[in-house]
């Protein structure tokens, strides 16, 4: 060897590695393939958020259709009207509140959120509708914006008659989209947007009625919102008003789609860990097909790093390679997921490169690339020269301990945690996505070893012997048995983790599971209207189960210290919204089943001379700061009143009766202006809507929720989110699809090899193939069958420390996920066969197969 060679150069080394690479291409193109889709899913979600994030900013006006809002949960006081005319700019009023709304030419009533508007509200933005013109003209007269979907549901047109109360509207126009709202902000009820001058009319508001007051405002030029609204915070905090600007929306909106994305990446980055793995397994292979041609550099005088170096370089450019061809795929997924989330988000997204989340993938993507592959490649420093003489000499020690191995796996452990703090923003979940990873690829790995140690040790004589062959390849040497396992095992365990949550969090919400559970609840019942509403249900074969009083009130005080001063405290731990909120309470002298005291004694009845003692749910009295023992003061509608926390309740807020953050004794409120919420049971659609019907024409401000839409609602938006997630973790199934490819194609020489025996020895061309078929059968039945079993476990874990909630499986989704991970398996590794048992059996003498 000359001197230039020898001397190490890393031209000579290149050279050495695109000639030792022209017979193995197509083998390293595979290994190319393992690290495509991981990559493609971190750089489309990072360049989403990325591009989602632009938007926002650019758009942050439009998001709230105003520069400031003001928000009270009551009618406007003399008091709240004089502090709003003191706001510089433009003004525009909003009244929401969720009513029945009639469909005379249809004979329909539905829930529907009305709206009314007056002023010139959005000042940003504006309302699609269709006809365009309908924006404006339906504030000047008695007309209607009607939800598009709404109007599709029920078959509605453009100049129909819907009724609100007590009067009628002709609709305008088809609500498509409201400036900074999303599709599921009406997944309560449709919205309807009316003007205000005819709001009274409808003669629904009335004392204690559930509404919302906003007041929107386009601030003079040179106006600074933000400045403003710390101005305007001590007024607003006495007069219990609470307001909003566009930061703030700007903030709030990139929070929630900031978690959305960070952990579907972590999705995605499960899918290159799999990748990882997969390309370990094929550079093992390759590197063991290599040993002779390395030994032979070894005798001609290649040192072991240069010899290191080589392989290196190859596997350093498929890295590249696999993460170039990711990056573009990201960008296609990057147009398509604004399509796929259209329905949650409040703004379009137009398709734009964001270089920087490229540039990130394609670093993850070769820098995971290198590190998997520095794990085969570590036995190229012993393999010995004499290995080019005697081909039974074993260079390699299996007893080895390198420590280098040991360093390399605890880079990837530092690389997994890293990765997943960075994308979770909190030191504890990344550390658990860690541990998560480590003890499902921990659990999966003894499952595939247990499985080859007992087909190896236990497979029958008796046994047909194809049957015995196809186990037989499970255990041979150079087998994929355990990488498979892994990859396919986790991506079928993301799948089937989905589903489970899915349906768990729909068998929370569901309200329909008991024969006698109420699915009608009707609200904003007046007093002297109770016993009237009782009587209709009764008449219509519903008799009223449950007959609520709430009483709307105000917390004043917390342990002596005034709400206004706790809002102005920069360093108080109570969220804000705690203290602002208008609480809905009602009294009674039981608990429901749904309560369970946790803290303190429930005393029904109030004692007398004494001050009130209350139960608090157990969780805001955690928010609360307070504990039993502590005073709370509210004002209830204009009379102070001073309470004492008695008990603490822990509370199941998925089941069908109301529940209450505080509930005071009887005794206390019974005096006080309230309303009335009734539940009731409807044996049918058919009759949910008779009644429904029956209690608009008679009481036009009573509203009438139909659990079961709700749940169907709940049910379609659960669907689109975890159809989102289930996309993205299928990225794992087809990542460990293709590593089962990759791996069937790099053991192509040893199958050539027994298919070319196996004929020789008199096996037929169906024998070879049901031999193949038998492995890729238990392959994908191992696999499957361990993902959904640690897919069970991973979502017993949530039900309990995350959901709080008891487990239930479905499972009729977990064997379709278990069928399909069998069938993808057995199809992948049957299309990826062909050819092998096609070779002539004159192969077998031929050592250049």
């Amino acid at each position: 060897m000359d001197k230039g060679r020898s001397n190490g150069s890393l031209g000579w080394q290149g050279k050495m590695a695109w000639r030792d690479s022209r017979t193995n291409r197509k083998q390293l193109l595979v290994f190319v393939s393992s690290i495509v889709l991981g990559v493609a899913a971190l750089v489309g979600i990072s360049s989403f958020g990325r591009n989602l994030r632009a938007i926002i900013n650019e758009q942050a006006k439009t998001l709230l259709g105003a520069d400031l809002v003001i928000r009270s949960p009551r009618p406007w006081n003399p008091e709240a009207e004089e502090f709003l005319r003191t706001i510089p700019g433009r003004e525009s009023r909003e009244v929401s509140f969720l009513s029945m709304v009639t469909f005379p030419g249809h004979r329909e009533t539905r829930l529907a959120q009305v709206r009314s508007l007056e002023g010139d509200f959005p000042f940003y933005g504006e309302f699609e509708t269709e006809p365009k013109s309908a924006a404006a003209s339906f504030r000047s007269s008695p007309s209607a914006l009607v939800e598009e979907t709404l109007m599709l549901q029920l078959g509605l047109r453009v100049g129909d008659i819907i009724r609100i109360g007590s009067f009628d509207y002709r609709i305008a126009g088809k609500l498509r989209k409201v400036p900074g709202e999303g599709g599921t902000a009406s997944m309560l009820g449709g919205r309807v947007y009316i003007p205000m001058r005819y709001l009274s009319q409808t003669r629904l508001l009335q004392a204690g009625s559930l509404a919302n007051y906003r007041a929107y405002f386009q601030l003079r030029p040179g106006v600074d919102a933000e400045a403003l609204g710390r101005q305007l915070e001590p007024s607003m905090a006495r007069l219990q008003l609470d307001s909003e600007t566009v930061e703030e929306r700007k903030a709030s909106l990139g929070r929630a789609f900031q978690n959305m994305y960070h952990y579907l990446n972590l999705v995605g980055f499960v899918a290159l860990l799999l990748g990882g793995i997969g390309i370990a397994s094929s550079i093992h292979v390759y590197v063991t097909r290599k040993l002779n041609t390395i030994a032979v550099l070894r005798c001609l005088g290649a040192g072991i790093g240069q010899t290191f170096r080589i392989y290196l370089a190859q596997a350093l450019a498929v890295g590249l390679a696999g993460a170039m061809a990711g990056s573009l795929l990201g960008l296609a997924i990057q147009w398509l997921l604004p399509t796929l989330l259209r329905e949650f988000l409040p703004i379009t997204i137009p398709f734009s490169i964001s270089w920087l989340p490229v540039l990130e993938g394609l670093a993850i993507g070769v820098a995971l690339a290198l590190l998997f592959s520095l794990l085969p490649l570590l036995q190229i420093r012993r393999i010995s020269p004499l290995l080019a003489l005697r081909s039974s000499f074993e260079g390699q020690d299996a007893g080895h301990r390198d420590p280098y191995r040991y360093l390399i796996y605890l880079l990837l452990m530092l690389a997994t945690t890293a990765f997943a703090i960075a994308q979770t923003r909190e030191w504890r979940q990344g550390l658990a996505f860690t541990a998560g990873i480590v003890i499902s690829l921990g659990l999966l790995a003894l499952v595939g070893r247990l499985m080859m140690a007992l087909v190896s040790r236990f497979l029958p004589d008796n046994w047909p012997y194809v049957w015995r062959q196809g186990l037989a390849n499970l255990y041979r040497p150079n087998n994929q048995t355990l990488v498979l396992l892994l990859s396919l095992g986790l991506g079928c365990c993301l799948i089937t983790t989905v589903y489970l949550i899915h349906h768990l969090l729909l068998s929370q919400i569901s309200l329909s599971g008991g024969s006698n559970r109420p699915n009608l609840i009707l609200f904003d019942i007046q007093s002297d209207q109770r016993p009237a509403v009782a009587q209709l249900l009764q008449a219509q074969g519903a008799p009223a189960l449950q007959q609520v009083p709430i009483v709307t009130m105000r917390l004043t005080q917390v342990k002596g210290q005034k709400v206004e001063s706790l809002l102005l405290d920069k360093r108080r731990t109570i969220p804000e919204w705690l203290l602002r909120r208008e609480y809905r309470c009602t009294y009674r002298d039981r608990l429901e089943d749904t309560e369970t005291i946790v803290a303190g004694r429930w005393n029904g009845h109030a004692e007398t001379a004494t001050i009130p003692a209350v139960s608090l749910e157990d969780k805001t009295a955690q928010r609360l700061k307070v504990q039993v023992g502590d005073h709370l003061d509210f004002d209830v509608q204009g009379v102070p009143m001073a309470v004492t926390v008695g008990s603490l309740r822990k509370v199941e807020w998925g089941k069908a009766t109301p529940n209450f953050f505080i509930v005071f004794p009887e005794g206390v409120l019974e005096k006080a202006p309230k309303f009335y919420v009734m539940m009731t049971r409807s044996q049918s659609s058919q009759m949910s809507a008779q009644i429904q019907q029956a209690v608009v024409s008679q009481f036009p401000n009573v509203s009438v929720i139909d659990l079961a839409l709700i749940l169907a609602s709940v049910d379609a938006v659960l669907a689109k989110v975890s159809f989102v997630i289930r996309f993205m973790a299928m990225f794992s199934i087809f990542t460990g699809l293709t590593v089962l490819g990759g791996a069937v194609i790099t053991g192509r020489y040893q199958r050539i090899q027994e298919s070319v025996l196996l004929k020789t020895l008199g096996a037929s061309r169906r024998q070879v193939l049901r031999i193949l078929m038998v492995e890729y059968v238990f392959l994908g039945l191992f696999s499957s069958l361990s993902g959904s079993i640690l897919a069970v476990a991973a979502t017993w874990a949530l039900a309990r420390f995350l959901f709080k909630v008891t487990l239930t499986i479905a499972y009729l989704p977990t064997v379709a996920v278990l069928l399909g991970v069998l069938g993808l398996t057995l199809l992948t590794g049957m299309l990826s066969s062909r050819g092998i048992h096609s070779r002539p059996p004159l192969e077998v003498l031929r050592s250049d197969t």
